[in-house]
């Protein structure tokens, strides 16, 4: 006598339904992961003014690495404090272009690290001078950056027309650290804060300057609220910047698509820092 097989039972093979717990899990699980990415690998961050030009234009924005420093409350997500102290710390070295906490109001700012615990900083003149020797400087090409809907044309920059197209001209440095690292300055012509110093890094702290040197608060400036930042404490280093992912000119409207294209500068997309 032949048999039948067992049909399989009601809803075997059915795939298992999704629930709200389940998507609700999903959700807190991907928002576990963006805070521990964004606390402890990289965080974006844009910039905001012309302080770091030329390598640092207003409208880029970048990815920086959390880990070279150590990590702390100033590190986390709105700087919840779930780090006591500082963990890992490590000193940057000269050159690093850092991500930091504002000493009084914690509102990130972005310079380049020029003077460490122990050293001697002085502007002579425009010239950086590092524990009594000056630091090579060299007058390079002018540098032209185009002017834009957040680009202006300020004090110290001569309009110019390049290629048709208006910009801004700026007297540019190449500048060398004792360890080798180069990098590019900006120099308006004589200003007050062309002189300096001498001033001895303190203890635990690094000295640091933006690179439109006649258009920065750095620490050759007392620290105060959305001004100057003094000697920066390393324990409110946050992260070394690393590559440009984005750039606009600031021309682009959310509600006209189309313009997020047009205003996007795309020669400095994958520019390193």
């Amino acid at each position: 006598m032949s048999s039948t097989p067992a049909s399989p039972g009601a809803g075997e093979n059915e795939e298992p339904k999704e629930t709200l717990g389940s998507f609700t899990w999903f959700v807190v699980k991907l928002a576990l992961a963006v805070f521990l990415f964004r606390a402890f690998v990289f965080s974006f961050y844009s910039i905001p003014s012309e302080s770091m030009l030329p390598r640092l234009w207003n409208g880029d924005y970048f990815i920086a690495a959390k880990w070279p420093y150590g990590y702390s409350r100033w590190s986390l997500p709105f700087n919840l404090p779930l780090i006591p102290g500082q963990v890992l710390g490590a000193l940057p070295e000269r050159g690093d272009v850092v991500v930091f906490k504002h000493p009084v109001d914690h509102v990130d700012y972005i310079k380049r690290v020029i003077g460490l615990p122990g050293d001697t900083v002085e502007v002579k003149g425009g010239q950086v001078i590092l524990n009594g020797v000056p630091v090579k400087r060299e007058r390079i090409s002018e540098f032209l950056l185009p002017t834009s809907a957040n680009t202006a044309c300020v004090t110290g920059g001569r309009p110019v027309l390049a290629a048709g197209a208006h910009a801004c001209d700026y007297m540019r440095y190449r500048e060398t650290l004792p360890a080798g690292i180069s990098f590019d300055t900006l120099d308006f012509g004589p200003t007050p804060q062309d002189n300096f110093g001498p001033f001895l890094v303190p203890d635990g702290s690094v000295f640091v300057m933006g690179d439109n040197r006649d258009n920065s608060l750095d620490s050759r400036f007392p620290a105060s609220a959305g001004g100057g930042v003094g000697a920066v404490p390393a324990d409110l280093l946050v992260a070394r910047a690393s590559v440009i992912v984005w750039s606009t000119d600031g021309s682009a409207d959310w509600i006209k698509p189309w313009t997020w294209f047009s205003s996007a500068r795309w020669s400095r997309f994958g520019h390193g820092i």
